[in-house]
């Protein structure tokens, strides 16, 4: 089944110019992709070229494994990239040459979704808790209408309209994550997507270090708004310090959803919490996991409005609530000898100060151990943001504080520093088998252990070793 014939795709990318034998009037492309290594017959494959490695030089492997098209830059038809041309040939496959091939995936993307009038397009973005709201509203709406949503944190300038054409016909809401790694990321992404309903979960410290300042963050976040004509509505939480700057001049409807409502914490198990009068056990532990799960109500009601119906029906926010599953790496509760918190798909310094505040609250009779990996792209802003983070350690439930990466060596002088007798014991390292060794020989069977840091820490490469440490 072909997504996009090439005659859509032409119309799409006006200033392309197309190479090859002139196609056949429903002749097209059945997937996308931007790896050669994951290509499949019929694909079309587009050429980014990145900061160290340049998906033009993997175009022939791409039609060797049945690409019958590429998005390739019009710079590179000479020169070292020469050979595209005849590769094509030699495969019997099409090349779109355009000024720039990112932009040319986000125009068909955009193109590709304009095919679904009747999909209610929903964007989530803000600092933190994206994907989590995500799946949460999705878990929700799928319980009545058949829900499309990009796969883990397909999220990016790539990734979302990659997302994008995984809409079929038959699909009734989609949900969309929107993250960012520059600015203006996410006016890019509001055009290709038009979101009818988007939502920000929250403005904080994370990418400060590449724009700066928490204004320039809600700046850049406000933009999912930037595409609305008037019909759309803005979902936007009331308790955020910026709810205000975030809410200015919208042009469309603007809703204050609440991030707190009466919840009884059940620990490592979650919350039972009270909505519309039902009692509901949501099952994702932490006060952060509650706001995302409210946020994901607050998409679920103003759907149903959008849809014409009245109000969010309850039993379906109760199905889905009570069905949410942990993603990898996010507050994910792993039980053994050992029990796990792991936490690290991300982090920073918001995100950080809330797992440790949960572990703290978390009635345990064992020990507390908590490995805190780097928090990065922080910028100018990391030391003072690791001090932060080295300060409420210092005060912590902890027992014992692993940290890891070179960042971290600030909290490491702030523990190092506590007056006698708080002074909490810690272990710094920047070398993962360092910290391997160390952990897997002080944990204990009956502990808790905390695992918090960004991606490129990669602090689940710990779990094994602590979970079977002392057998």
């Amino acid at each position: 089944m072909n997504l996009m014939t090439f005659s859509r795709l032409r119309a799409a990318l006006p200033d392309g110019t197309m190479i090859g034998m002139e196609p056949e009037a429903d002749a097209g492309f059945s997937s996308v992709c931007i790896d050669s290594r994951v290509c499949r017959a019929g694909a079309l494959f587009v050429c980014l070229a990145g900061a160290s490695h340049d998906g033009h030089q993997y175009a022939e492997t791409a039609f060797k494994a049945g690409a019958v098209a590429a998005l390739v830059e019009k710079t590179k038809l000479s020169g070292g990239m020469s050979g595209l041309k005849a590769a094509a040939r030699r495969y019997g496959a099409i090349l779109f040459a355009v000024d720039n091939t990112l932009r040319a995936l986000q125009d068909a993307a955009k193109a590709y979704l304009e095919r679904f009038p009747g999909l209610l397009k929903i964007g989530v973005t803000g600092s933190s808790g994206k994907t989590t709201v995500k799946e949460i509203a999705g878990a929700i709406l799928s319980c009545e209408k058949k829900v499309v949503m990009n796969k883990g944190n397909l999220n990016s300038e790539t990734g979302l309209p990659l997302s994008v054409f995984k809409v079929r016909a038959g699909d009734e809401i989609g949900v969309f994550e929107m993250g960012m790694n520059r600015a203006g990321e996410i006016r890019e992404l509001s055009r290709v997507l038009k979101p009818h309903i988007a939502l920000i979960t929250n403005i904080g410290e994370a990418h400060i270090g590449m724009l700066g300042s928490l204004e320039a963050i809600a700046a850049e976040k406000k933009a999912i708004f930037s595409g609305f004509t008037g019909k759309e509505t803005a979902l936007i939480p009331a308790s955020d310090a910026f709810r205000d700057f975030l809410a200015r001049e919208v042009n469309g409807k603007v809703v204050f959803y609440e991030t707190s409502c009466p919840a009884a914490s059940l620990g490592l198990d979650g919350a039972e919490l009270e909505l519309d009068g039902e009692r509901i056990r949501f099952p994702l532990p932490g006060t952060h996991n509650l706001k995302n799960a409210l946020a994901a109500v607050a998409i679920a009601k103003e759907t149903r409005a959008a849809i014409s119906e009245t109000r969010a029906a309850v039993s379906s926010i109760k199905k889905g609530l009570e069905s949410v599953k942990p993603l990898f790496g996010r507050s994910e509760i792993i039980r053994g000898r050992v029990t796990l918190v792991q936490d690290c798909y991300n982090a920073n310094p918001s995100s950080t100060a809330a797992a440790i505040e949960f572990c703290d609250s978390v009635a345990w009779s064992g020990r507390r151990v908590y490995v805190i990996g780097s928090m990065l792209e922080l910028g100018a802003y990391s030391e003072a943001a690791h001090a932060q983070i080295g300060r409420l350690l210092a005060g912590s439930q902890a027992d014992f504080v692993y940290l890891f990466g070179a960042e971290t060596r600030v909290i490491a002088d702030i523990l190092e520093k506590s007056e006698k007798p708080a002074k909490k014991p810690f272990f710094f390292t920047e070398n993962m088998a360092e910290l391997i060794n160390a952990a897997a020989h002080y944990v204990q069977e009956g502990d808790l252990a905390l695992l918090k840091g960004s991606r490129g820490c990669a602090l689940e490469r710990l779990a094994a070793a602590l979970t079977a440490s002392g057998e």
